[in-house]
């Protein structure tokens, strides 16, 4: 079955920077869209980010600039690079593939001094 299992999340300062990582399994990764959204505390599911099988990005106003979406087909490894962390990027950050709907876990992003 689907498996997509988050990593890199943690505490970081404002200014700071992380990068989340997404293991895929149980698809054919390298012919899927994927998919990277954020929840905040006490609101709903936001989405970030979105990268195609060509490549092709595309990214929520309140990232761009500042998030970059990558992927390793060899690897089966969905990346969001996340620089100039803001604390209002404080959320659990999930990765999505959109054809199912299927997410992960999540990772727990805190951006705080």
């Amino acid at each position: 079955q689907v498996q997509l299992v988050e990593s890199g999340g943690g505490l970081v300062q404002p200014g700071g920077s992380l990068r989340l990582s997404c293991a895929a399994s149980g698809f054919t990764f390298s012919i899927n869209t994927m998919s990277w959204v954020r929840q905040a505390p006490g609101k709903g599911l936001e989405w970030v980010s979105t990268i195609n099988t060509s490549g092709t990005t595309s990214y929520a106003d309140s990232v761009k600039g500042r998030f970059t979406i990558s992927r390793d087909n060899a690897k089966n490894t969905l990346y969001l690079q996340m620089n100039s962390l803001k604390p209002e990027d404080t959320g659990v950050y999930y990765c999505r593939r959109p054809a199912s709907g299927s997410r992960g876990q999540g990772t727990q992003v805190t951006v705080s001094s």
